[in-house]
């Protein structure tokens, strides 16, 4: 008799999160942040190993790079793709899927790393500002990801500031192509989510062990939709959790969500 294994729950949403990349062939896998790079990482070396990624500097690599300090000689280039190039090679022709950690998200997938509060003028915070945002979300693909989960990130009407084009049919002006914007996934620390609803709004799809459709609505600020199906969120496997390991060697992963949870709630 074999026991299952032990788990955190971040482990739980990275092999959830790489889900997001399943069956997307051949662009570059941009995870932004610990967990989603994990994910990319390990959507690479399972099921869909056509993907490309990078070094984060000006390569694209044959496997990886792990998280924390790594030498330069290790590492296997499979072509060359400095910053200069990465805006014609991956984000205009649209053969980047990336999965950031957006603020506030909208239910049309808004988001939001500009400010919150105030006005544009007069913020009451001011963050990154809207970056790369917009151009982002019109020519590849992008999914998010959360780790607390709370009607602070998933706000009632409007975000702040709109960073990012969603499915908000209010924001679409006529003439305008908006048939290139597409938005995947939304993995957080209670569930996940995609944009199946009614006029492309969020929905839930799967929830984590022990928690609940009436939770997740709790800590969202705009009603959900439920998927006729809603599924559990599988556990991570043997091999999945060591894979995971190879790529985080210094355990990065458990800071991620606050005081590290173990994957099987009580």
């Amino acid at each position: 008799m074999t026991t299952a294994p032990e788990f955190t729950l971040c482990e739980q949403l990275i092999v959830a999160a790489s889900e997001a990349w399943r069956g997307n062939g051949e662009l570059v896998a941009t995870g932004i942040g610990t967990a989603p790079r994990l994910a990319a990482s390990l959507a690479k070396v399972t099921h869909t190993p056509e993907l490309m990624m990078t070094d984060g500097e000006a390569w694209l690599v044959e496997d990886p790079v792990p998280l924390g300090p790594r030498g330069y000689d290790d590492r296997k280039p499979a072509g060359y793709l400095p910053f200069s190039r990465y805006f014609d090679a991956a984000v205009w022709p649209g053969k980047r899927h990336a999965m950031v950690s957006p603020s506030q998200i909208d239910r049309f997938g808004q988001m939001n790393i500009s400010y919150l509060g105030g006005t544009y003028d007069q913020p009451k915070v001011q963050m990154l500002g809207a970056r790369g945002f917009p151009g982002n979300s019109i020519y590849h693909i992008n999914s998010m990801f959360i780790p607390a989960h709370s009607k602070r990130v998933f706000v009632e009407g409007e975000v702040d500031m709109v960073s990012s084009v969603g499915y908000n049919p209010a924001r679409r002006i006529p003439g305008a192509r908006f048939d290139f914007v597409d938005l995947r996934l939304i993995v957080t620390d209670l569930c996940v989510m995609d944009f199946g609803g009614a006029d492309n709004a969020i929905r839930v799809i799967m929830l984590h062990p022990g928690v609940s459709f009436d939770q997740v609505q709790e800590a969202t600020g705009f009603a959900l939709e439920a998927a006729p199906d809603i599924k559990e969120t599988p556990a991570p496997t043997p091999e999945q959790l060591a894979i995971i390991a190879r790529f985080d060697p210094y355990n990065l992963r458990a800071s991620v969500l606050k005081d590290n949870p173990a994957g099987k709630r009580s």
